[in-house]
């Protein structure tokens, strides 16, 4: 399949152009290589991953977290080398961040919401007007400990329990990736659990104060189920070989 074909094709079906970011998103790095039959898939864009990419024959590596961010920044250091190494191996590099977390049919958090028996009643947290964020009952009502056992297990990960709510959970929000800065809006939502990836000191205190059970399941485990989904569906539409490469952080 030709790159510029799929750029357009999941430019559309992401709504790249539709939901501000904090840096471009969309195909951030364009190689020589204009023929797309394997795509490898990974949270990160480091050394490592494309490394991986390349010892597998990639022609593009789709990612949630790319290159490009706030500033523009010179093609030198850091970043230098990730852009030689997509070049060199003739990688091209597309990445979807918020796109990611906002889609209802592959994104992180539709996709979290369905492993974890969520029926999602509504889409929350705006950051940049967009929400990206689901909540909604939990299919049976299971106790907290089955849950966070369930999360466990199929995000791969240990996670931290803040354990101030109920113990049996009946609605749940969920935010990938870093979200403990709305503890309050969620309890607002009427939600008594909360899933997210990762925290600070600060947000500890607020978890208690507003009653609320809150799982940190880790940033990246989180997020690494909407590249997976899309992957799967590429290759469901477009019959390409896809691959996700694994390289948890432990954040």
């Amino acid at each position: 399949m030709k790159r510029d074909k799929l750029s357009a094709y999941l430019d559309n079906y992401l709504r790249i152009a539709d939901i501000k970011d904090y840096g471009p998103q969309g195909l951030q790095v364009e190689s020589a290589n204009n023929e797309i039959k394997r795509i490898a898939l990974a949270v990160d864009t480091a050394p490592a991953v494309i490394a991986a990419a390349a010892a597998w024959n990639a022609d593009m590596l789709l990612v949630h977290h790319g290159v490009l961010w706030r500033t523009v920044e010179r093609i030198a250091g850091p970043l230098g080398e990730r852009v030689r190494l997509l070049l060199g191996h003739g990688i091209n590099l597309y990445a979807a961040h918020l796109p990611l977390d906002a889609h209802q049919e592959v994104g992180n958090n539709a996709e979290l919401a369905r492993m974890f028996g969520v029926a999602v009643a509504d889409w929350w947290g705006t950051p940049t007007g967009v929400p990206l964020g689901v909540i909604g009952p939990v299919a049976g009502s299971p106790t907290l400990e089955y849950l966070v056992n369930q999360i466990e297990q199929q995000l791969n990960n240990k996670a931290r329990v803040l354990a101030n709510g109920p113990s049996r959970v009946d609605t749940m929000a969920i935010m990938s990736g870093f979200g403990a800065d709305n503890i309050a809006e969620v309890k607002a939502l009427g939600a008594d659990t909360y899933l997210t990836g990762e925290t600070s000191h600060a947000n500890y205190w607020a978890a208690d104060d507003h009653g609320l059970n809150v799982i940190y399941a880790g940033h990246y485990a989180t997020e690494t189920v909407g590249v997976q989904a899309l992957g799967r569906h590429l290759a469901n539409k477009f019959s390409l070989e896809v691959k996700f490469f694994d390289f948890p952080t432990g954040m």
